[in-house]
């Protein structure tokens, strides 16, 4: 009986010996296979960016081949402009790839992720340094090379027909950053005047005491990084007080753009209210008259004569009352209908005791007219306020 006992007794221990031995084996098995699965993962995402790399550098050195290839048939100027051109020319399709691939690699934690996200940053600076030479090499009786130190910034002399829209369309920026360069409001502007022109959108800004670049960026929403490398600053000078830099992508806050006063509410003229017309700045006028301006100083007449000259597009000495200058112009051949431009005048026959009123269109966009106008909020006042571009039609435009 004793043998039988210790005999069962050692094949019961030799059954949980095997049991634990297999649970060990099949837990050393599932360690495996979680290594391999993340050996994997880190392969596949090591030859993604291996393949990210190797495909922008190909990529720039068949644009580099092919550039040289079509420049072979024109001037050594032309071609030397086109290779470089071409060689430093960054795609859409780089910049997305390497924006995935760098987003993929801070997931991960992979410890490239910096490298690659330096690189990125780079390559959107480098798009954005590239987007306008062929513009500034091809227009060379216009567009001239600034004089400042300040890098990815030109100027533009205006030129009979211009307005911000077109000037900003030749150099592939939004009007808007072609007005904050400038200090104006209005897309109209005269023949002749000197443009300040970022080849980027964004904010030309002037470098101030206590300065850097990340309080800039703060306060006008941009990149660090991308002030940095869009204007070229060395990070043991750092910004120069005085020095005027590009901000790429920012934005000027409510309280410095162009032409900014609280809202005043709605306003009237005469005896009769301007629709949802609303005052956004006036102040007095101290205007000198020029030769052939006949009307009655401190009058919207008088206001509009001088600005349309002002902007290249003289109108007649004797139209009379503003009531009566959407006639006066067809007389004189001026074109007029119910759709605002830049620089034309807005008129209506009705308000001002009985005298209509006129002023000078100064912006248009999907929503407002901006218009600037005198002897509207007081007079000898030049007002600028906005009227909604829904009621154009009870307006006439003298262009």
């Amino acid at each position: 009986m004793r043998e039988e006992r210790q005999s069962g007794s050692s094949t019961g221990g030799n059954a949980d010996a095997r049991s634990t031995e297999i649970r060990n084996q099949v837990s050393t098995l599932r360690s495996k296979r979680s290594k391999l699965r993340s050996f994997a993962v880190y392969g596949g995402i090591f030859i993604l960016v291996i393949s990210f790399l190797i495909y922008g550098y190909n990529n720039g050195e068949s644009a580099a081949a092919e550039s040289k290839t079509v420049a072979s048939s024109n001037t050594r100027s032309s071609k030397s402009h086109n290779e470089n051109t071409a060689a430093g020319a960054v795609s859409v399709d780089q910049l997305a790839a390497a924006t995935v691939v760098t987003n993929l690699a801070e997931t991960t934690e992979l410890p490239s992720a910096g490298d690659l996200r330096e690189t990125t940053t780079s390559l959107g600076i480098k798009k954005d340094l590239s987007q306008n030479d062929a513009e500034v090499i091809t227009k060379p009786e216009i567009v001239k090379p600034d004089t400042s130190a300040g890098r990815g910034i030109t100027t533009y002399v205006t030129k009979n027909g211009d307005t911000m829209n077109t000037v900003a369309k030749k150099f592939k920026i939004s009007a808007q950053t072609l007005r904050w360069a400038n200090n104006t409001d209005s897309d109209a502007i005269e023949p002749g005047k000197t443009l300040t022109v970022p080849l980027v959108d964004g904010v030309v800004y002037t470098v101030k005491s206590g300065d850097t670049t990340q309080s800039l960026a703060e306060k006008y929403k941009t990149s660090a990084e991308r002030i940095v490398l869009y204007n070229d600053i060395e990070e043991k000078t750092g910004l120069n007080v005085g020095a005027r830099v590009v901000l790429p992508g920012g934005e000027l806050p409510e309280t410095e753009r162009p032409g900014y006063v609280a809202p005043r509410g709605r306003s009237s003229y005469g005896n009769s209210s301007y629709g949802s017309s609303t005052t956004t700045s006036a102040s007095r006028s101290w205007l000198t008259a020029s030769v052939g301006n006949r009307y009655a100083p401190g009058n919207c007449t008088w206001y509009a004569y001088e600005r349309r000259l002002q902007l290249g597009r003289p109108i007649g000495s004797f139209w009379g009352h503003a009531r009566a200058w959407s006639t006066s112009a067809r007389a004189a051949g001026f074109l007029v209908n119910n759709t605002p431009a830049p620089g034309a005048i807005i008129q209506n026959a009705w308000g001002g005791y009985g005298y209509g009123h006129v002023g000078i269109v100064e912006r248009v966009d999907g929503q407002n007219i901006y218009v600037s106008d005198m002897n509207y909020a007081g007079y000898n006042v030049i007002s600028s306020r906005t009227i909604p571009l829904a009621e154009a039609g009870r307006y006439s435009f003298i262009h």
